[in-house]
């Protein structure tokens, strides 16, 4: 009870400072502006990437040993003490921590090998951190409103070339890690880049094309327009788009709160979702798909590199899961709308005289639905086991890029015959519906053949390591003693078992 009641209390603490840092971001940008036209967008850049991404990225260092930790029941971050009076005997959530690794990496030793080519080798961490951090420049986390009477938009860049952007800049960070391998005359790192490059290039196929199903249903490339905006959200009167539309509505008589199914781009493509997130995900290059960096094959693009330099590679990892996660939130989850009563929200007399105090808001619901992707990813890098070269290239070329193109000619018949949408987002609660389907009866499956035959007693987790220290199951082991001895495969599986 006292660990729920600590995570809940830092959850209340993590959104009380979203809401403060987005309250600060409207005002100052409604400041600057009556000084300088366009200079918000200045703000912006200050505090959305700096503050809210390398704040966040940084933080994410502990966040993944404080709930891999809690995920494996053991005791997480909690060695390192601030020498101070009161404080020398508190682990401060493991915050002395990060504070150390900072303070490791801007003073340990900058070591270049000998070999090395140096312009390349000072290059690598550069090209693998900057294209990473610039694309959250187009990701809107916040809605366009007036404050002191003047227009403030909550995004750093607005191109019209929006998803384009996306792709252009994210291709970059394959040069990160080639160079890295490559530069370092190491051939573990040579291996490691290679497996990145090869890796990334591949997934970005399966990126693109998950993507294409989305931009014909919403008819834009432009990350704005696919978030839309709510009725009179500007007191313009125009029509509800993008994901704050709905696809059906229903509004109670009388009644002023609007309630119904949104078009957010997870209805109307699940499959893309799900292929954008994969592949998302394995650019990354986190468990399950960290070969690029097996530790135990020493094979990392970046054995060579120290100090800033290595943590520069580091927190890029970090920062990709922010970004990732405000780009699914933008493209699929509605962005900063509420799933229902957006329009209501809009339409308060308070939103409307201070518009600071309505953006604050909708920014706080979209860096908490980042903030649930984030941790979704760290669930996820604890979870699965890192997956061989091989089944990484499998699942990218035959599994999602075949997919990918289904999901295109399903999505252009679809639009093409029901332009509203409807039509689509049926398919897409079909979609669903068959994935819940086929979840819920491998877990009755399995639930129901646990306990059975002679490895019945290692089925519920009394297993052996190997020579190698990997925990195999028991049945595993009952095989291969009736393999070895067929007369005594009962025998085997018994001792197995126990």
């Amino acid at each position: 009870m006292k660990r729920v009641t600590t995570i809940l209390f830092w959850f209340g603490v993590m959104f009380g400072a979203f809401a403060v840092h987005m309250l600060l971001a409207y005002v100052l940008g409604g400041v600057v502006e009556g000084v300088f036209p366009g200079a918000s967008r200045l703000t912006n850049m200050l505090i959305l990437m700096l503050a809210f991404v390398m704040g966040t990225a940084s933080l994410l260092t502990v966040a993944e040993r404080k709930w891999s930790s809690l995920m494996q029941n053991r005791i997480g971050p909690n060695r390192a003490r601030i020498h101070l009076p009161g404080l020398k005997d508190k682990a401060l959530v493991g915050i002395p921590h990060f504070l150390a690794d900072g303070a490791k990496m801007l003073f340990k030793e900058d070591f270049i090998p000998a070999t090395a080519n140096k312009l390349l080798y000072n290059l690598g961490p550069m090209l693998a951190f900057a294209p990473v951090f610039a694309l959250f420049a187009v990701v809107p986390a916040g809605p366009t409103v007036k404050v002191f009477d003047h227009t403030v938009d909550m995004v750093v860049a607005t191109p019209d070339f929006g998803l384009l952007y996306v792709f252009a800049i994210a291709s970059l960070a394959v040069y990160g890690t080639s160079l890295a391998g490559w530069s370092s005359n190491n051939k573990f790192a040579l291996l490691g880049g290679v497996r990145a490059a090869s890796q990334m290039i591949s997934y970005e196929v399966a990126l693109g094309l998950s993507l294409v199903g989305l931009m014909m249903a919403f008819s834009t490339v432009q990350l704005p327009s696919f978030v839309g905006h709510v009725t009179n959200e500007l007191g313009s009167g125009a029509a509800a788009s993008g994901q704050a539309a709905y696809l059906w509505r229903f509004t109670p008589e009388g009644s002023t709160f609007d309630f119904g199914i949104p078009a957010w781009g997870f209805l109307l493509q699940p499959l893309g979702f799900f292929l954008f997130f994969a592949a998302a995900f394995a650019e990354t290059k986190r468990a399950p798909f960290d070969t690029p960096e097996g530790e135990s094959e020493i094979i990392g693009y970046f054995v060579e590199y120290s100090g800033m330099k290595f943590g520069l590679f580091m927190i890029s990892e970090f920062v990709e899961i922010v970004v990732l996660s405000g780009l699914i939130v933008v493209l699929f989850f509605g962005g900063y709308h509420l799933p229902f009563g957006g329009e209501w929200l809009s339409n308060l007399a308070v939103m409307k005289e201070y518009g600071w105090l309505y953006g604050a808001v909708l920014g706080t619901v979209f860096w908490a639905k980042v903030m649930f992707f984030v941790w979704l990813q760290l669930a996820i890098r604890w979870t699965f086991l890192r997956f061989r070269y091989d089944q990484i290239q499998t699942l990218g070329w035959k599994i999602l890029l075949p997919a990918g193109l289904i999901n295109v000619f399903a999505t252009g018949a679809l639009v093409l015959w029901d332009p509203s949408l409807r039509a689509l987002a049926l398919f897409g609660l079909l979609q669903i519906g068959v994935l819940v389907a086929l979840t819920m009866s491998s877990a009755k499956k399995e639930e129901g053949t646990e306990g059975h035959g002679h490895g019945g007693h290692g089925a519920h987790g009394h297993g052996h390591d190997d020579a190698h220290g990997h925990g195999l199951p028991a049945h595993a082991h009952a095989a291969h003693a009736a393999d070895s001895h067929p007369a005594g495969a009962h025998s085997g599986a018994t001792a197995a078992s126990h």
